[in-house]
Order: structure tokens, then sequence, then C-alpha cells
């Protein structure tokens, strides 16, 4: 199926681009891709147009995201090939169901679900009440952005004992976010949040050397957290590609005897 996207830009100057973000040169991608170094050159200025299953294999070997590659295969002609559906359409009820049991079943530790823009999308009973107890109401009107409302002068920021260290761990992180996707809305992001106040833009190494933990003072106590990433595996919808889980544990006994039995300011 052909389709006319006027307002797309050219198919070349995508692909040229993808490349150059993954840093490859026209040989080594056309080796990978199993073609000439000149058809490449040519599919990137234009002089030939790439077929559907060529455009899908040279996605799948840049590594171009879901709603990306649609983009892709529409400045090429074709039609989207990833469907995105909302959460709430019949057709996701069972990721939906799916999201809910995990994060409730993670009570009484906190655990939230964020979208490809760190939007909240849904949190357990733990994470709404450590949301309310620390943030500014400005910060916790909809849509709440979970990074943000973390570092920012008036939300967690000034609750976290080693503020330097876990600001730096999450600009790290939302840079590899930005060299994966080329989102621009992670670059803005970022940008914004470099300029909060709390020390270094670089994770310092920690006393085990295993994980950075997330330090809360809250009142006279110190929760210490880690935290783990769950994402649906082998996505096909946009929706679901997009949408990761975060879980925190304790990473102390006392951090865990203080939520399990609700000793906590939260």
């Amino acid at each position: 199926m052909i389709l006319m996207h006027p307002q797309t830009r050219p198919i070349g100057d995508l692909l040229r681009e993808w490349r150059q973000h993954r840093r490859l040169s026209q040989l080594a991608l056309s080796l990978d891709a199993g073609i000439s170094t000149k058809h490449l050159s040519f599919l990137e200025t234009g002089r030939s147009r790439p077929s559907r299953e060529m455009l899908l294999h040279l996605a799948d070997l840049l590594g171009v995201p879901l709603r990306e590659r649609n983009t892709l295969l529409q400045a090429a002609g074709f039609a989207a090939l990833y469907p995105q559906h909302a959460l709430s359409d019949p057709e996701m009820q069972a990721a939906r169901q799916a999201m809910e049991t995990i994060l409730a079943a993670h009570d009484p530790y906190p655990a939230l679900a964020v979208d490809r823009h760190w939007t909240l999308v849904s949190a357990n009973q733990a994470t709404q009440r450590l949301l309310a107890a620390t943030m500014a109401p400005a910060l916790l009107t909809p849509p709440v952005n979970v990074l943000r409302a973390s570092l920012h002068p008036d939300g967690l920021a000034p609750h976290i004992v080693n503020l330097s260290v876990w600001r730096g761990h999450i600009l790290a992180r939302l840079r590899q976010q930005i060299a994966a996707t080329a989102d621009p809305v992670l670059s803005d992001l970022l940008q914004e949040l470099a300029a909060y106040p709390g020390g270094t833009d670089h994770p310092a190494p920690t006393e085990s050397g295993l994980v950075i933990p997330l330090q809360l003072r809250l009142g006279d106590q110190v929760l210490s957290l880690f935290g783990t990433v769950t994402v649906f595996g082998t996505p096909v919808d946009i929706t679901l590609a997009e949408l990761a889980l975060e879980a925190f544990y304790p990473a102390d006994e006392a951090t865990a005897k203080a939520l399990r039995s609700k000793d906590v300011l939260f």
C-alpha cells in the first residue's frame, strides 16, 4: 500500500541522520545490511527508493524505535506498520491489567509506570503517598513528569541525602535514552534538569560499587532504595514499547522493616 505524505521529510535524509546518530559509516552499515556502499549512498541521496523490506531491515540494524519506524515507512510512501493504542482501549486490557497487578503487588515498596517522556502513567499506593508527602502541589498537577518532580527544588530533591550522586545518575540515564531515541522532547527535559541545583552531572561510584541507591530523609528516618526497570517483551504496539515500570526495593534491612511496618512518614 502506497501513501503520500507531502509534509514528511525525504526518506534518504532520515536514513542518513539515523546512521550518523548511531555513528556508523556508510561502509559499516552497508556491510551489516548486506548491500553495497553505492546502493546505500543512492538510498540516502534519493537516487534510489528503498523497498519496504529493506527499510525495515535498515531500521532494525539501526535500532530505530517503533514510533520512528512508522515515520520512516511513511516518508518512503508506505503505510505505518506499528499501531498505537491508548491504555484505556479494549485491545490493551490484558497489558493494562498486568501493569496494575505488578504495581499493586509491589506495595509496600514504591512502584510506578512511565511513558517515553517520563510522564507518570500509574503508581501504586506507596508511590502516591510518597509523592503527596514530598511534592509541591504544582508538581503533582497532571501530566506529572517523574524526573522533573524528583530533581526539582520543590519536589523530592530536598529529601534526597545523596542528591549529587542521584542527580548524576538520572542525567546520565537520560543522556543514554536521548542517544537511543534522538527524541527532542527528552533533550529539552535534559537541559531543564541540568539547570537545577544539586551538584555533579555525572554519577559518582558508590561504596558498594554495585548500584546507586536513592537515599531519602523523611523526618528522622533515612530510607535507602534501589530501582529496577521492567518493560514489555517484544511489543509491536508503540504505547507498550514506550512503557516502563520502575520498581524500588529496600537497599538495607532497616528500610525494609520500616516500609513493611509502614513506620515511615508517608
